[in-house]
C-alpha cells in the first residue's frame, strides 16, 4: 500500500533522478493528484536528498514576482525555492552546460540577510535583516519534458533553481526602478527591476509570509533571489552578463565539456 509518505519520497526521487542523471521526466501532474501542500513536501523531500549527499541550503529565490507570469499561471501568489552551495558560480566563472538538462538564465536582484529572521515574531522588518543588495543571474533548469508543467509540477521541482551567480555586494539602496540588461552570445533582453512585483524590496515581504507559512528558515548569510526581471534566455557556450544600473555587473561563461 502506498502511504503519502512513501508517494511524497517517490515524487522526490524521480525529479532528483532527473536532475542527476540530466534526463528529463514527464509532468508529475500526468498521473498524480498534487496540491500545493504535496508540492512543497516534494520539494522539501528533494533538498533532503541533496543535503544527504553534502550540500547546504545557503539562500532561497522567489518565482512567479511577474504579474504577467502569474496571470499566465493563474495563481496570485509567488512561490519560493532553496539554493544549495552546489548551485553557486563564481562572479565570472565557468558553467558546465553538460549538468543541465535545457538550461535558461534570467537576470535578477539579489538580497544578503545579516541577521536570522524570526519568523515568530509578526512585528519584524525583513528589510532590515538585509544589509546588501547586488546584480546576479540565475540559471533555470525545469526538469520537465518539453517544459510542460503545472503550477504544483514547478514548486515540487524546486522552481526550476539550478545555479546562481552574484556580483559584487552594494550597499543597501532603493533599486526599486533601475534598467536592466542582459546579454547571452548575440541575444540581449532590456527590462526594469519595476518587473518584480513592482519594486524588489516587495520580494522580500512576499517571501516572509510564505517563509512563515511553509516553515522556512531564513538565516544570516542567506542570498535572496527576488525574481527575474525580464524573460529567461537560453543559456548556451559563451559569456552571459547582467548588468543593473547603480548595481554593477555580473557574468558567467557556459562551457561544453
Amino acid at each position: 500500500m502506498t502511504t503519502p509518505d512513501t508517494r511524497i519520497d517517490a515524487l522526490a526521487r524521480r525529479l532528483d533522478d532527473a536532475q542527476t542523471r540530466c534526463t528529463d521526466t514527464p509532468s508529475l501532474a500526468d498521473d498524480h493528484t498534487i496540491d500545493i501542500d504535496d508540492a512543497y513536501k516534494i520539494q522539501g523531500a528533494l533538498l533532503e536528498r541533496r543535503i544527504g549527499r553534502g550540500e547546504s541550503v545557503v539562500g532561497i529565490k522567489l518565482g512567479f514576482t511577474s504579474k504577467a507570469k502569474m496571470a499566465q499561471m493563474g495563481v496570485s501568489e509567488v512561490i519560493v525555492g532553496q539554493l544549495t552551495d552546489a548551485m553557486c558560480v563564481d562572479d565570472g566563472g565557468d558553467v558546465d552546460l553538460s549538468s543541465f538538462i535545457h538550461p535558461k538564465i534570467e537576470p535578477e536582484v539579489a538580497y544578503r540577510l545579516s541577521k536570522d529572521v524570526d519568523l515568530d515574531d509578526p512585528s519584524v522588518d525583513i528589510e532590515s535583516c538585509v544589509d546588501a543588495v547586488a546584480s546576479a543571474m540565475e540559471i533555470i533548469d525545469s526538469r520537465y519534458r518539453d517544459f510542460r508543467f503545472t503550477y504544483t509540477d514547478v514548486v515540487a521541482d524546486n522552481t526550476s533553481a539550478a545555479g546562481y551567480v552574484i556580483g559584487p555586494w552594494q550597499s543597501l539602496q532603493d533599486v526599486s526602478d533601475r534598467v536592466v540588461r542582459m546579454k547571452v552570445g548575440s541575444e540581449e533582453v532590456v527590462g526594469s527591476t519595476s518587473a518584480i512585483l513592482g519594486d524588489p524590496a516587495l520580494a522580500l515581504h512576499a517571501l516572509l509570509d510564505i517563509a512563515r507559512r511553509r516553515k522556512i528558515p531564513l538565516r544570516a548569510g542567506q542570498v535572496i533571489l527576488a525574481g527575474a526581471a525580464t524573460a529567461a534566455l537560453r543559456l548556451d557556450e559563451g559569456v552571459a552578463e547582467c548588468a543593473i544600473e547603480g548595481l554593477g555587473t555580473v557574468s558567467v561563461n557556459g562551457v561544453a565539456r
